[in-house]
């Protein structure tokens, strides 16, 4: 009766398209990374929770439809944890990416012809990387303040040092090479961010599960080749805008018309930005499966041991939230 016009077998946590594939889990992260998503109200946001928490314990409001459910599941998605179910931090989001990274990406591109520029972009830009690293961890392993501490000075640290350190390396080189200057050293940060603000992980393990989500145990492992793809997904995601867009510019700078509206420069490259950012955050996001997996003879030995001792050939391969 609690389900009304639903159907029983309706499963919320089934994924609405193949995360087997490229194309499901792209299809899937246009929904929950669309910068839309943004401006919905935090109440809102705890409607959609508490009926996606119903919904699994099978109290659903009659009368829902499936589509109701399903908006509320991708609401539930884009805002709250996989891993602690709590309401993750705006910025952190990955539908913030979208306008956040617009913004700082346009302003790198644009002011990096003097070295307080430099400085003060890439300061911003790590500052919003150590919100985005630390919102969307695996949550399932505690990091201490210092660790965020270390994790941030570390990584804007590195950011800088390639990014000044290029800046002038370059000053002589083809105004273009100077463009790409803010790609590399956001590439180098995101090497060093990343595997700092989750190094418990790597020290610790994350927990693994069988196909069933049973716990199977702790795997350093696996943290290794989930923050590796995290990694890579990050570096994917800024590479357009920041390869392509300084071509574009460099061509476009040549027109009469550009050096007459030079103040429109960078509102121009914000905008160029956001339209390659709402196509490659979900893109970026989609290369690996969100749901990782490790087969069980790349596991440690002790914990292959114990899994193979506990429960025989039945779990060849183990699974884990990777992040994002």
């Amino acid at each position: 009766q609690t389900q009304g016009k639903m159907t029983p077998a309706f499963d919320i946590d089934a994924p609405r398209w193949d995360q087997g594939t490229f194309l499901g889990r792209l299809r899937h992260f246009l929904a929950i990374t669309d910068p839309r998503l943004v401006l919905v109200p935090n109440a809102e946001l705890e409607r959609a929770k508490a009926l996606v928490q119903g919904c699994r314990a099978g109290l659903v409001p009659p009368g829902s439809s499936q589509e109701q459910l399903r908006y509320a599941k991708t609401l539930y998605d884009s805002a709250f944890h996989p891993d602690s179910g709590e309401r993750m931090n705006l910025l952190g989001r990955m539908s913030f990416q979208v306008p956040g990274g617009m913004a700082l990406t346009g302003c790198m591109l644009q002011f990096y012809r003097t070295v307080p520029a430099v400085v003060f972009w890439q300061w911003v830009n790590q500052s919003f990387n150590a919100i985005v690293n630390y919102t969307n961890r695996n949550a399932a392993s505690p990091i201490s303040l210092k660790q965020i501490a270390v994790a941030y000075v570390t990584a804007t640290g590195t950011a800088l040092a390639t990014a000044v350190g290029l800046n002038l390396y370059t000053k002589r080189a083809p105004p273009l090479v100077a463009r790409w200057v803010p790609f590399v050293a956001v590439a180098a940060a995101n090497c060093v961010n990343i595997p700092i603000m989750r190094q418990q992980e790597i020290i610790h393990g994350i927990t693994v599960t069988d196909g069933d989500g049973n716990e199977l145990g702790r795997s350093r492992r696996a943290a290794a080749k989930g923050i590796t793809q995290v990694v890579v997904s990050r570096i994917t995601m800024a590479a357009p805008g920041m390869i392509i867009l300084p071509i574009i510019m460099e061509r476009l700078e040549r027109f009469p018309f550009m050096k007459r509206i030079r103040v429109l420069h960078a509102p121009l490259q914000m905008l160029l930005c956001g339209g390659i950012l709402l196509f490659m955050v979900p893109a970026a996001c989609a290369l690996f499966p969100q749901r990782c997996s490790l087969a069980l003879a790349d596991l440690e030995p002790e914990l292959r041991t114990s899994i193979v001792a506990e429960r025989g050939d039945q779990v060849p391969y183990v699974y884990f939230n990777k992040g994002l």
